[in-house]
């Protein structure tokens, strides 16, 4: 996985978490499920980017 997609998931990473801590300080539930989705989005693209690096040792 190139550094600039660790980068990119990571960052999505922080955002999801940043916006579920928002939403439970804010009582929004909707925006914490929104944080929750992001980390999740951001955990699967990095486990494909693992199975992709995987496949080309």
């Amino acid at each position: 996985m190139s550094g600039i997609d660790k980068a990119k998931n990571k960052l999505e990473d922080l955002q999801g978490q940043a916006k579920e801590k928002l939403g439970q300080v804010t009582g929004d539930s909707d925006t914490e499920n929104e944080g929750k989705a992001d980390q999740a989005k951001s955990s699967l693209k990095d486990a494909g980017e693992k199975v992709k690096d995987a496949f080309k040792k």
